[in-house]
């Protein structure tokens, strides 16, 4: 796997001051899976470049209850985190590693001198226009598309035999565990999934497939 920083991310080839410049500020940082990486409503430390591993960056509400808004791998650029540093604004969400995850985490100062370097700068309007892409895609499956569909897709594409709890599911869903795990009693009737303690087993995914496309 390449970990160059230039080869995942080649505006930094043209960016000033350079990466080299920076000196020990520029040193990859690595964390643990599940390491929260930045918090809803706080300053933003730094804009992070994913070198190895990947970030999750979610939507939590009071109740408890949260949303996947996207997700962060090399060679990708965090919007939220862009985002906060354009208008010096608290993030809006929260960043987590899913897994052990090695990063670059470019100061605040930094990062606003980089863009004045044009490439560097086309690169983060650029990660705008794709992630408010994705951002439509999920409030159009939040807004107009049945639970009972964002499910089966949901439990789509993981294999057979998958290892999540109800909780985890109404997480990644943005509803309450009580929800999911009504329509997944409703599956197993249907003889599409089978239940166990924190394991799912796929039955039929033609039918759940059918069902996520409505």
């Amino acid at each position: 796997m390449n970990t160059d920083p230039v080869a995942l991310y080649p505006a930094l080839a043209h960016v000033v001051p350079s990466l080299r410049a920076l000196g020990p500020a520029a040193e990859p940082v690595s964390v643990a899976a599940n390491t929260i990486l930045f918090h809803a409503n706080s300053a933003c430390q730094g804009f992070p470049l994913v070198l190895t591993g990947e970030i999750k960056v979610s939507r939590h509400s009071s109740d408890g209850r949260s949303l996947e808004l996207y997700r962060v791998v090399p060679g990708e650029l965090c919007l939220v985190s862009s985002a906060s540093l354009f208008r010096s604004a608290p993030v809006s969400a929260q960043g987590i590693s899913t897994k052990p995850t090695s990063l670059l985490m470019i100061t605040p100062s930094v990062f606003v001198q980089w863009l004045e370097t044009p490439v560097f700068r086309n690169d983060v309007l650029g990660l705008f226009a794709e992630r408010m892409a994705d951002l439509t895609g999920l409030i159009d499956a939040v807004a107009f598309q049945r639970l009972d569909q964002r499910l089966a897709a949901t439990l789509l594409g993981r294999g057979q035999n998958l290892a999540l709890t109800h909780q985890q599911l109404a997480n990644e869903l943005g509803t309450v565990r009580e929800m999911v795990s009504r329509l997944l009693r409703r599956f197993e009737r249907e003889g599409w999934v089978e239940l166990a303690r924190e394991n799912i087993l796929i039955r039929d995914s033609r039918a759940l497939r059918a069902v996520a496309h409505g």
